[in-house]
């Protein structure tokens, strides 16, 4: 089954070092890090996967992820 989930993801600096922290609404628990956007999107949607399953096991009724649509918006961020 395919989830169309959404992340939040932010960007931190500490002591000069950049890093990425991803969260959603959605699911909860869901919080992933990773030193790049592409890492940490990767790092949540594995960690997406296991909360979804765990979830699905419970099969909690107040399930708030929806299947994905036919068509859909993506935020792209484009560095020029």
């Amino acid at each position: 089954m395919k989830t169309l989930i959404t992340l939040k993801i932010e960007k931190f600096e500490e002591k000069g070092q950049e890093y990425f922290v991803a969260t959603s609404d959605q699911i909860q628990g869901l919080v992933a890090e990773g030193n790049t956007i592409e890492e940490v999107i990767e790092i949540a949607s594995d960690l997406a996967k296991i909360l979804i399953e765990m979830d699905q096991e419970k099969q909690s009724k107040d399930n708030q992820i929806t299947a994905i649509p036919d068509s859909f918006e993506y935020p792209l961020i484009v560095e020029v």
